[in-house]
């Protein structure tokens, strides 16, 4: 293998550990931003874990590019419903926290 590919292959796996842990550090975010919404309305979140509904690259209000994720989760008003809520990130910070629409909790 030349040095060339050794140092390509080397910054390759830097770049897949970097947007990994980047990508955690983000789910763990959104895992706290529903938990936090949910505990505001007095709801149980769900399967404890947000999952990951949608990545997509978009700029931020400086014109940077980032990724965009949202997470999508499960809550409950009161033990029987599952309804769903949204995290939306972009980069590492909480853009908004969607819950069901009021009508679909009374």
């Amino acid at each position: 293998m030349s040095r060339f590919s050794m140092v390509f292959v080397a910054g390759l796996l830097g770049a897949l550990t970097w947007a990994w842990y980047a990508s955690m550090a983000a789910r763990e975010r959104a895992n706290q931003a529903a938990r936090e919404a949910c505990g505001r309305q007095q709801l149980l979140m769900l399967d404890g874990t947000v999952a990951l509904a949608r990545a997509w690259p978009r700029r931020d209000r400086h014109g940077r590019l980032r990724l965009e994720r949202t997470y999508a989760f499960e809550y409950t008003d009161d033990g029987h419903r599952r309804l769903q809520g949204f995290v939306i990130m972009l980069g590492r910070q909480v853009s908004a926290v969607g819950l069901a629409a009021a009508e679909h909790l009374g």
